[in-house]
């Protein structure tokens, strides 16, 4: 029964070797080979806009340190840290009393100073008359006329005592210069404030506001390579306009303009610094935040753009499929460059009238025939399916 059973298994094995060879030997069936339809777009030439962004930071057009201009105590703080501050309001108040000393102090002195003019100037008026009339000597005129100049000068000197002490005393109420946001106080109220320990807060102005973006030394010589090409288009004036990204993809609702352009090259971080000046009235941009900048205004005169989906890379780069003269595919390498909106700038290797294969290009082969479609043209209507029968 055993030996049985094995002859049975060996038969089946030899039975299912025999059909699975026979099955390899089975040719698949010809593919029916036809043109490949495909749908393409005509290369045309034109205007268009360049965009260029860069990742920029803000920083306040004046951001102002406020200090204490006089040695004393710090009264206290009469503003809200962080708030907006306009100019000329008042931030701090110092101890005013031994400014106020100072001052009538200097106002007496003052009054003694002036008191001495009268007297010199009084005696002067009595000397002058007797000398004329020799009943003094020439000695004594000479000695009244100079105790007047010095007395005079005494008053001049106590004037300018006076006005010290009296903008010392205007030292102690501090007020800021410029309407701004406010920084946190750097002194708690109570303290000596001398010339180690002068600095009490900031204010920074928000508009207009700075944007400060850099450019590589690569981005500046391809850039001018470009111009020199005939590639890019600078705008009249060198007049671009620059637009603000902010962090949720927002578009700030001011533009500004490119104010300033670093000379010097930093050596530390391998670019050119670039400054841009945008208003801020409603305060929106803060100091030191990151943001999106574009660079509007140049364009690139004569530009070959083709869809993204059209521009394919493989080993050896991009290349796109055109339609040859005889209606084939070709596989054409191109030098791609920025994108413009849902197009790619092609920089090489496209010629006006050419035909670039936009959809179906996966498929493709060199030399592969072509059943074209304009991209351009509406879609084949589709067969109404028949009306059913009653």
């Amino acid at each position: 029964m055993l030996a049985a059973k094995r002859v049975r298994v060996a038969c089946a094995i030899l039975l299912a070797t025999a059909l699975l060879g026979g099955c390899g030997k089975m040719e698949a069936p010809p593919v029916a080979k036809g043109p490949l339809e495909v749908t393409v777009v005509t290369v045309a030439p034109r205007d268009v806009p360049a965009v260029f962004e860069y990742v920029g930071t803000t920083q306040s057009s004046r951001q102002v340190n406020i200090q204490a201009r006089v040695s004393g105590f710090l009264d206290k703080r009469v503003y809200t840290e962080g708030s907006i501050v306009k100019e000329g309001q008042v931030l701090f108040l110092m101890d005013k009393k031994p400014f106020q000393a100072q001052v009538d102090a200097a106002q007496a002195q003052l009054s003694k100073a002036q008191a001495a003019l009268d007297v010199a100037k009084a005696n002067l008026a009595r000397v002058k008359p007797l000398t004329e009339a020799e009943a003094l000597s020439q000695k004594d005129l000479d000695d009244a006329n100079g105790n007047f100049q010095s007395a005079a000068a005494s008053v001049e000197g106590a004037k300018a005592q006076l006005e010290t002490a009296q903008l010392n005393l205007s030292y102690c109420t501090i007020t800021s210069p410029v309407t701004g946001i406010s920084g946190s106080a750097a002194q708690a109220d109570g303290t000596y404030l001398n010339a180690t320990n002068s600095q009490l807060t900031t204010v920074a102005v928000l508009s207009p506001m700075w944007v400060n973006f850099s450019l590589s030394e690569n981005e500046v010589q391809a850039f001018r390579d470009q111009v020199a090409k005939g590639q890019l288009a600078r705008p009249e004036g060198n007049s671009y306009v620059v637009e603000i990204v902010l962090v949720d993809g927002q578009v700030f609702p001011h533009t500004g303009r490119v104010t300033f352009t670093d000379p010097a090259f930093n050596a530390q971080t391998g670019t050119f610094l670039i400054r841009a000046t945008v208003d801020n009235p409603q305060g929106l941009l803060r100091p030191n935040q990151y943001v999106r900048v574009r660079v509007r205004g140049a364009t690139r005169p004569n530009a070959i753009l083709v869809p993204q989906r059209a521009v394919l890379q493989g080993s050896r780069g991009h290349f796109v499929w055109v339609v040859d003269k005889d209606g084939k595919a070709e596989n054409r390498p191109v030098t791609v460059g920025d994108w413009v909106g849902d197009a790619w700038h092609i920089v090489e290797g496209l010629q006006a009238g050419e035909r670039v294969v936009v959809d179906g290009g996966l498929k493709l082969a060199s030399g592969a025939a072509l059943h074209v479609r304009d991209a351009s043209a509406p879609p084949a209507a589709l067969p109404q399916p028949a009306a059913a029968k009653k």
